[in-house]
């Protein structure tokens, strides 16, 4: 089931940064978000993901989060998740902006449906994916070809909306996307 998501976006220089590590993965002919065309998809932080967003529950998300972004934020090192098929990403490191936005949209998606234990306060692994659905021997060779990264200074400029059904996002704080 796709779920609705609050994601924050990273400053255009961070982005980039994204963008380039999908593309060595897509080089090296390795799973990478770089093989996802669509026009929404862009290097993001998901704050929340939820099967359904009602409307109450979006008018408090947007009153909550005006005005919070941006939010200064540290791309660390690679983390591999998962267990049959893996997803590898850059670890978010926690700071207590960080951990306080992520807390506001929380408190601003309490009725939302079927929210994702994996977002909940105290569970929620802040990180940016560079691919997903790797085998073991993947992971391997993938971390090969990125080598050790350097950590990344950044910020989240946007915090969006992306809604499964219609197939597109909207702004709710920050910067404007575009999107279908």
């Amino acid at each position: 089931m796709a779920l609705h998501s609050v994601e924050g976006l990273l400053d255009s220089a961070a982005d980039a940064e994204v963008r380039r590590e999908w593309a060595v993965l897509a080089e090296a002919q390795l799973p990478s978000q770089a093989g996802h065309a669509g026009p929404t998809n862009a290097p993001h932080i998901t704050l929340s993901a939820a099967g359904l967003v009602p409307d109450a529950v979006e008018t408090a998300l947007c009153r909550a989060l005006s005005g919070l972004v941006p939010v200064p934020v540290r791309l660390g090192p690679l983390v591999v998740m998962g267990t049959r098929r893996h997803v590898l990403a850059r670890l978010v490191v926690p700071s207590a902006a960080l951990l306080a936005l992520h807390r506001t949209v929380a408190q601003a998606m309490t009725g939302a449906t079927d929210v994702s234990e994996l977002v909940h306060v105290d569970r929620w692994t802040p990180h940016v994916t560079l691919a997903h659905g790797l085998t073991a021997a993947q992971v391997g060779d993938a971390l090969a070809v990125l080598g050790s990264l350097r950590g990344v200074d950044a910020a989240i400029e946007t915090l969006r909306r992306w809604d499964p059904v219609a197939r597109r996002t909207w702004a709710v704080s920050g910067i404007p996307t575009m999107g279908p």
